[in-house]
């Protein structure tokens, strides 16, 4: 029998500090061996593209595939989503298919959880402190509430070109966090934060890193294609380079790419992989001066830690449902 979870089941059951628990431990198993992570296979459809994104995490038995679809037809043709994703969990020990759930949620929570556990090894760990975040869109809010798990948060601030996005943003994290949210000026008011997180879809640099404050960590997340960057080459320049792959950033992360391009930077700029700073092979931060930079790509890994936690949960409470397949 498969379990089949739908997005509200997933929402049910998967909640933020249990999900920065499991991405953590994933990146632990990639950086010491344990983790089978191919690479992302492609197929380009007539009119979209579906992306295939498997993984094995040995130690904790959690093997999945995530399938991703992007037709940009879909809401007007077909009154459904741009983006479909779902998660299919295997058995390591028989290869059945244990479980089949919606990817949605679950891709924007493990995407969270990944910039949780950056800011956990990388950020400044201090009373009261204050973050930033550019964009106002589901993943900006999965954002704030990583960092409000691994850090003490006194307030945070919000800045997007839509100003109904902040304050819709501005309701719901001031209820969901219970803290101080407040709309951002102009971007040199994020600026001052001691986080700063970037998850936007802008094609362009969102600020000038000269003006960055030094001890500050940031978790670049928007922009993920080779043409395309959130950050400039100076917030590069002046960070400690910290990214979830290595092999992602230097060939699909257009924030590493055009400064690599136009030799701003070289590959031995790239301080390490998050997976050898959590299993203790690299430090992180060495002092309150540096300005710290996790770049997010987004690994197969996360969804198969991630899934595995939801489907045990699921398991355990009895939601969802059994079919024959």
């Amino acid at each position: 029998m498969t379990l089949i979870l739908s997005k509200s089941d997933v929402m049910k059951l998967l909640d933020m500090k249990d999900c920065i628990g499991a991405v953590e431990k994933a990146f632990s198993e990639m950086s010491n061996g344990t983790a089978i992570l191919p690479l992302r296979t492609v197929i380009k459809p007539e009119g979209g593209l579906s992306l295939y994104m498997p993984a094995y995490l040995r130690q904790s038995g959690a093997l999945a595939c995530k399938v991703v679809t992007v037709y940009k037809d879909n809401p007007s043709k077909f009154g459904l989503p741009t983006t479909i994703g779902k998660v299919l969990l295997q058995s390591p020990e028989t290869g059945d298919v244990t479980c089949i759930m919606d990817g949605g949620f679950l891709t924007a929570v493990r995407t969270g959880a990944a910039s949780g556990v950056a800011t956990r090894y990388l950020a400044r760990n201090e009373k009261n402190m204050t973050a930033g975040v550019f964009g106002a869109g589901v993943q900006a809010k999965m954002q704030l509430w990583a960092m409000n798990e691994v850090r003490d948060l006194k307030r945070a601030f919000v800045y997007d070109i839509s100003s109904e996005a902040m304050e819709k943003f501005i309701s719901e994290m001031t209820v969901k966090l219970k803290m101080e949210v407040r709309k951002a000026a102009s971007p040199e008011e994020i600026l001052d934060c001691d986080i700063i997180c970037t998850a936007t879809s802008s094609a362009v640099p969102l600020f000038d890193g000269s003006k960055l404050r030094e001890g500050t960590h940031i978790n670049g997340i928007g922009s993920h294609t080779p043409n395309a960057r959130e950050l400039d080459s100076e917030t590069i320049k002046r960070s400690l380079l910290v990214g979830d792959s290595l092999e992602a950033c230097i060939n699909e992360a257009g924030d590493i790419m055009i400064p690599l391009s136009e030799n701003d930077i070289t590959k031995e700029h790239f301080y390490a992989e998050l997976g050898d700073i959590v299993s203790g092979k690299k430090p992180g931060r060495t002092n309150e001066r540096q300005i710290t930079l996790f770049k997010s790509n987004g690994l197969a890994i996360q969804d198969a830690a991630t899934a595995q936690i939801v489907y045990l949960k699921a398991v355990e409470t009895g939601i969802g449902t059994r079919v024959e397949i």
